[in-house]
């Protein structure tokens, strides 16, 4: 499972807006100069990002929570953003060619074609997989401060 720490800020309903902080693993990555997370990180300049998730654990404003997705749920994400629309888009250039008689026009417009429809068919599936690819909360710590009074 992949985590992160966060900060519950709001509460909606049975759902929490949990607030993470954007860091950089710059300093402890082989990679530095050519890691893409470098880059986000200094454009974003370690903004905030805030998240909607199921109130799992009860938790409540101002609590600190560890929010967690699964490994196989971002990884069969990632194949239906990325895989499934290429794919789609280079079967449609071929399939273009080949019926047009060999026009480079009409793969380009059949690989757009077969662009679009992968985006539209990842959606699709995505919905269909419901939960399976949202975060969710697996615990949380309550302020000490809180305690206190």
């Amino acid at each position: 499972m992949i985590t992160e720490t966060g900060k519950v800020v709001a509460l909606k309903g049975d759902k929490v807006w949990v607030q993470t902080i954007r860091t950089s693993a710059c300093q402890s990555c082989a990679a530095r100069n050519g890691c893409g997370q470098k880059v986000l990180a200094a454009a974003s300049g370690g903004r905030a990002n805030q998240i909607l998730v199921t109130n799992s654990v009860n938790a409540r404003v101002g609590d600190e929570v560890t929010i967690g997705i699964d490994e196989q749920a971002l990884l069969g994400a990632s194949i239906l953003v990325y895989a499934i629309p290429l794919i789609l888009m280079v079967v449609a250039s071929i399939l273009g060619h080949q019926m047009s008689g060999g026009s480079d026009g009409a793969a380009m417009l059949a690989a757009v074609a077969g662009l679009a429809l992968g985006f539209f068919a990842g959606r699709k599936l995505q919905d269909a997989g419901g939960k399976e690819y949202e975060p969710r909360l697996v615990r949380v710590s309550r302020i000490a401060s809180e305690n206190c009074l």
